[in-house]
């Protein structure tokens, strides 16, 4: 029927992307606020924040681990005023559960527009206003990776 059935907002800037969990349990949101969230599905709470120093363009959660990747960058208009070191366009890994981030992939030389995981977790694609597509497999180590909580 078009009604809305439920909403929230608690973002303060434009989203730029939802991606739902695997079980359709909890959502995870990108926002100009330079955060992600992670939402339950059904009664629409936020469960986690994850902060970052610039604009969130994309965010998905992984299929495999506790983890989620998180990808921007700085404004597009402000990219050809800085270096790309400045402009951090890596792709960063959060815990799921506790927020913290533990890891970093360099790669893009503009802001990441785009993030997924594969089905099987077992690699992420990233795609940016650089132009490229790029298929990041994770090494035995990441695959391998436990945590006791």
């Amino acid at each position: 029927t078009g009604q809305r059935i439920k909403g929230c907002k608690d973002h303060t800037k434009q989203i730029n992307d939802i991606q739902p969990y695997k079980d359709q349990t909890m959502f995870i949101t990108a926002s100009k606020d330079n955060t992600a969230r992670l939402f339950d599905m059904d009664s629409l709470e936020p469960l986690k924040t994850y902060k970052t120093e610039r604009p969130v363009n994309s965010a998905a959660i992984s299929p495999l681990h506790d983890h989620v990747v998180l990808g921007g960058g700085q404004e597009a208009m402000q990219v050809t005023t800085t270096s790309t070191r400045v402009g951090k366009f890596d792709a960063r890994f959060f815990h799921l559960v506790f927020e913290e981030e533990f890891g970093r992939v360099k790669g893009h030389f503009g802001p990441i527009n785009s993030l997924a995981f594969h089905p099987d977790g077992k690699s992420y694609s990233s795609g940016g206003e650089d132009g490229y597509v790029r298929v990041h497999n994770f090494d035995s180590n990441y695959l391998d990776f436990t945590c006791d909580y």
